[in-house]
């Protein structure tokens, strides 16, 4: 694990880029972790270097602790990383069955999310072939698309001009406190789609670099998927 301190400026950014693109765990620091803008799979920790009690050791994400167990198990490993799963839009499918306008916060955020068909095939190549022991391979679809431009795409999947309202950030943020049971997921889910209204989800290679052939675009998963929404 790499530490990155001043990873939000002119050069700390290109530092937390370059390590992303050979393969390096990175934790980074910042004042604003949500809107931080830094690539996928990069861990952004709050912090302040002017305030020492800031830096604290915090609890850590669910799946850093399972890495970690994993690394020390002895076993040979290859960690697969996703972006967003395109299969989380399902939770549209209710609005979309019901009529044609979904109802959502943050339509402006833009997300490479990976066709699951994907994430299989490259789990089976991790799991068949040789060269990804130790790997830590971030899996995205091969293009952002906006969650309004998601609902249009499976708008077109499914033959119907679907449109987008925004949600007010109150109302949703009561909305999925309720749906997650848990007020601080919820916050987490605000603050990510936030973030990705003016710094777009990283598009990699990786799908195409292991299985041969270029990750399916959204418009695939949801003409895939299509009969969930009709």
């Amino acid at each position: 694990m790499i530490l990155v301190t001043g990873a939000t400026g002119t050069v700390g950014r290109e530092v937390v880029s370059l390590l992303v693109a050979r393969g390096e765990r990175v934790r980074a620091v910042s004042r604003t972790p949500a809107t931080a803008g830094l690539p996928a799979g990069v861990e952004v920790v709050a912090g302040d270097l002017a305030e020492p009690a800031s830096l604290a050791p915090q609890p850590e994400s669910f799946w850093a602790v399972v890495e970690r167990a994993v690394e020390a198990s002895g076993a040979e490993w290859t960690f697969l990383r996703p972006v967003g799963f395109a299969a989380n839009t399902l939770m549209w499918a209710g609005q979309i069955r019901a009529g044609d306008v979904v109802r959502w916060p943050y339509g402006a955020a833009a997300r490479s999310l990976v066709h699951e068909r994907d994430l299989a095939e490259v789990a089976v190549a991790a799991l068949t072939s040789a060269g990804h022991s130790g790997a830590r391979h971030l899996l995205s679809g091969p293009a952002t698309l906006t969650q309004e431009e998601q609902v249009r795409a499976i708008g077109r999947a499914v033959g119907r001009d679907l449109r987008w309202s925004e949600m007010p950030l109150g109302e949703a943020r009561q909305m999925l406190a309720a749906a997650f049971g848990d007020p601080d997921f919820a916050e987490i889910a605000l603050r990510g789609w936030a973030a990705f209204v003016d710094h777009p989800e990283q598009v990699t290679d990786t799908v195409e670099r292991i299985t041969g052939h270029p990750a399916r675009p959204y418009a695939d998963w949801a003409a895939d998927h299509a009969d969930a929404f009709r």
